[in-house]
């Protein structure tokens, strides 16, 4: 390709140091779709945890430092509806008091995408070939989903796919019951919220639970596995990628 898009990768915390194996299906995925992917090495969290505690002269720090890391990148994807949020709707805000570096926080908002939304709406929901198989089921995450307003490109590219069967999910736009320091601070209150999500998942007969947030992710997961489910929690970029990547 003589002029490939070109993507920096911003990977989240969870996925650098949980879910490593996402990152590199995305990376695999994007590049087998034309994209010129690069890593800026020096990144760190998106800010969202401090931002969320409260914490917003801490997070407007962090958002200074990633403004300025990602400032010559053409697009940034990320595969985290929630860190894509924070840069997108939050970073302004954060920085609103240099008029100059608010004003690169709105631009770097507005190339900043989450993974499904950057397939569907940059590069054209293209035909994507993968090994996955299966019937699966998808899990609206709640900052995807309220905060950027996406329900459908995660979905449009599930049912593109040959071979997998996309049923949907008894309240998938209900929380998982992460909700970051939510699931640590009330826990019963947690654990309740996921007992629902999962039982729901296991009525719809799917082998594989869907999300596009490493968050949700890990929650889901960790519940599937402590009940013995054959259900397996899965990101979208490990469908779209293919066997290699689960």
């Amino acid at each position: 390709m003589a002029n490939p898009v070109r993507a920096s990768l911003l990977v989240t915390c969870l996925v650098d140091l949980f879910y490593p194996e996402v990152g590199v299906a995305m990376v695999r995925l994007l590049r087998r779709l034309g994209v010129s992917v690069d890593f800026p090495s020096n990144q760190t969290c998106c800010g969202l945890p401090l931002f969320n505690s409260g914490y917003h002269q801490e997070a407007a720090r962090v958002a200074r430092r990633t403004v300025r890391l990602f400032a010559h990148s053409e697009h940034v994807v990320v595969p985290s509806g929630s860190c894509a949020w924070m840069v997108k709707k939050e970073y302004p805000g954060l920085l609103k008091d240099d008029p100059a570096l608010g004003a690169q926080a709105e631009g770097l908002g507005s190339r900043t995408y989450e993974l499904s939304q950057f397939i569907v709406k940059v590069l054209g929901a293209p035909d994507i070939a993968t090994d996955f198989r299966g019937r699966v089921t998808y899990h609206d995450s709640c900052h995807l989903l309220r905060g950027l307003g996406e329900s459908q490109s995660p979905r449009q590219l599930l049912r593109r796919l040959p071979g997998v069967e996309l049923v949907e999910l008894p309240g998938a736009d209900q929380c998982c019951g992460f909700g970051g320091s939510f699931s640590v601070r009330l826990p019963d209150v947690s654990a309740a919220i996921l007992k629902k999500k999962l039982e729901n998942a296991e009525a719809t007969g799917a082998d594989c639970l869907v999300a596009c947030d490493a968050g949700c992710l890990m929650q889901m997961s960790g519940g599937l596995s402590r009940k013995g489910s054959r259900v397996r929690a899965v990101h979208l970029a490990q469908v779209l990628a293919g066997s290699d990547s689960r």
